[in-house]
């Protein structure tokens, strides 16, 4: 079975492209024809969200997403076992599609891992209707869908990673240029507003991006900034520049 269209025909992969109709579009990846069935018709209840392919295997999405511009894909957890580069490399074809991960149960490590790899919600495989929808909504809005229990297992493992770092004398030498990209990111910045504001292209500051996470040893931008708050870097160059000392880090509680 190959890439379903939006009419449930299967696509041989060698003609255009179908008109993507309005409102939020949605890939179903999943190995079980009964689970994108099902959420296939909760969705079609939808005015405004719209499934525009499904795919039952992981080579089946990459091409789907490459053909099919798409907001979200809803992804089932399985489909990503034994590969831990399928999340990046969704992510590299499709830049701006927002990643849903459907799991028959949650564990810690699994749950940070895809929170750090960039997927933007969790959910179970039993979710209801109406919370699968609003997940969808939220989530296509840019907001992240996560639960208490995921909320406590990611600030736990950031405060984890935080500790083994906090020797000064293994702390990581970043450049200007990487400060002031890592200060972007604090303030929210997207990767095309800091090439504009620091005078280069984009690709340049993911190149840039890239480096720095090597150095700190973190694999999201959410990471070196965390990082570099914990550890006064952004402060303490700023003090450097302006010759005054650095003021005391304020208390940031969890």
């Amino acid at each position: 079975m190959g890439v379903e269209l939006e009419n449930g025909q299967e696509s041989d992969q060698s003609g255009e492209s179908a008109v993507t109709p309005p409102g939020v579009r949605i890939i179903l990846a999943d190995s079980q024809a009964i689970y994108r069935v099902g959420m296939r018709k909760v969705f079609a209840l939808e005015d405004d969200i719209r499934v525009v392919a499904q795919a039952e295997t992981l080579p089946n999405l990459y091409a789907a997403i490459q053909r099919f511009p798409t907001d979200v894909v809803v992804l089932e957890g399985q489909l990503l076992a034994g590969t831990a580069d399928a999340i990046p490399e969704i992510l590299r074809r499709a830049p701006d599609a927002k990643l849903i991960v459907q799991v028959v149960e949650t564990d810690e490590a699994n749950t940070v891992e895809l929170y750090r790899r960039g997927v933007r919600g969790v959910i179970p495989r039993s979710i209801t209707p109406d919370l699968l929808v609003k997940c969808v909504r939220k989530i296509a809005a840019g907001e992240t869908w996560i639960d208490n229990q995921s909320i406590s297992w990611v600030i736990d493992a950031y405060r984890s990673q935080a500790a083994t770092l906090t020797n000064p004398r293994v702390q990581p030498k970043l450049s200007k240029k990487e400060l002031a990209i890592i200060s972007c990111i604090t303030r929210g910045m997207r990767n095309k507003e800091i090439a504009y504001q620091i005078g280069t292209t984009e690709q340049v500051i993911k190149n840039y991006l890239r480096n720095v996470y090597d150095k700190i040893g973190v694999s999201d931008r959410l990471e070196p900034a965390l990082f570099t708050i914990h550890h006064r870097i952004l402060a303490e160059a700023a003090a450097a520049t302006t010759g005054t000392s650095a003021p005391a880090p304020q208390n940031m509680g969890a």
